[in-house]
């Protein structure tokens, strides 16, 4: 989860002031993207046995516990858009291009990915508010290989979600305009993570914010310049904030807004066994929000261990049946309220990767949407996604 800081901001040039090429930037990226793997191989050969280093939130990845369960692609035509996944290369966990890749590849028709910040390759020095332009331009360069179609016919990271700390208030523009550069015009959102516990459980998934972000006036003052970029805004909350993103969403009736996981439901910490009690404290206010035509909803997450849900406890792999079985009243609940124009499934792989692959989770969520009729699934699979972040693929 991203830690965010309030600095002073230094020496913000606009779009036509930037020093580096966009080129030159692609190319770094790119390369960046294959030191990274070398270096990964490196680090892991000399490594010894130990726990990966991944997010709290997350079971671990096992790939010999979720190569015991395969399945028949469902609908293996059904063109696809995944608007949110990460890459990261993390002590002994490692999920970048190649493994990216891999996953697509398994049997479902994904023509295109979307980008999730993922505070991955930060710049090492400089002004703290720029170096997040490090992860911008990291992925830039790998939607760059992407692109060049030697790595096949997916569009990686047609888009990317980046992160700029929107407490600059009104100064945020500046820097959002530097990521809009080195991403050669991919951005299409920013992501402020907020979420909060002061549970023991779920701090430590927190994002390491203050309390009620959402509310701050310098906050909303960085909100305010999104619009006007045609930006959307990415909300990443517990249930138990949803609150504030209803009065977000009221006071910024012109910016897109995209909660992410939907909406963050909660069955453990102070939700442990309660979860019918949570639920229904959930379904309320997902009602409430889904209620602003400018929101929208990612269907995924619900392999998280917040969620309440422990699949990866069990000695094989869930089937996509069990999957579907159990996220149904989350999933069905947002498609009801918000409507499949304004609700996208996403992966949040490699995050969901510890409860299930690739190909499973996507055969859950067609199981998910099998009474809907064509241009319901269009819009469910790629078709909500296209319109919230303007992806042209």
């Amino acid at each position: 989860m991203p830690q965010t800081e309030t600095v002073p901001l230094h020496d913000t040039p606009s779009l036509t002031e930037a020093a580096v090429s966009r080129r030159a930037l692609l190319t770094a990226g790119a390369g960046l993207a294959g030191a990274a793997a070398i270096a990964s191989s490196t680090a892991q050969a000399q490594a010894p046995a130990a726990a990966p280093q991944m997010p709290s939130v997350q079971a671990p990845v096992r790939q010999e516990w979720l190569a015991k369960r395969t399945e028949q692609i469902l609908e293996p035509g059904l063109p696809i858009v995944d608007p949110h996944h990460h890459l990261w290369d993390a002590p002994r966990y490692r999920y970048m291009f190649p493994e990216l890749l891999a996953d697509l590849g398994s049997g479902h028709n994904i023509v295109a990915t979307m980008y999730e910040q993922a505070r991955e390759m930060y710049r090492p020095d400089g002004p703290e508010e720029l170096k997040s332009l490090g992860e911008t331009e990291f992925i830039t360069g790998v939607a760059a290989m992407s692109a060049s179609g030697k790595y096949g016919p997916t569009k990686c990271i047609a888009g990317i979600t980046g992160f700029v700390d929107l407490r600059l208030g009104s100064r945020a523009k500046g820097v959002i305009e530097r990521h809009i550069s080195v991403s050669d015009g991919r951005l299409r959102a920013i992501r402020n993570g907020s979420t909060w516990s002061e549970d023991p459980v779920l701090k430590p998934m927190s994002s390491g914010v203050p309390q009620g972000l959402l509310l701050d006036k310098t906050f909303r003052e960085g909100v305010a310049t999104l619009a006007g970029l045609n930006l959307a805004f990415d909300a990443w909350m517990f249930q138990t904030q949803l609150g504030d993103l209803v009065d977000l969403a009221r006071a910024f009736p012109q910016t897109t807004i995209v909660l992410n996981h939907v909406g963050g439901p909660v069955a453990i910490g102070p939700y442990a066994g309660k979860r019918d009690e949570a639920f229904k404290e959930w379904r309320g206010l997902i009602q409430q929000i889904a209620a602003f035509p400018n929101t929208y909803v990612k269907l995924g997450g619900l392999g998280m261990r917040m969620i309440g849900f422990d699949f990866f406890n069990n000695a094989e792999p869930p089937a996509s049946e069990d999957l579907a079985k159990a996220w149904k009243p989350y999933i069905e609940t947002c498609i009801a309220v918000f409507g499949p124009q304004r609700s996208m499934f996403e992966s949040n792989f490699p995050v969901d990767k510890g409860t299930c692959s690739y190909p499973v989770l996507w055969n859950a969520f067609k199981r998910l949407a099998a009474g809907y009729s064509a241009d319901e699934k269009t819009a469910l699979f790629s078709g909500a996604a296209k319109k919230a972040y303007r992806l042209e693929v």
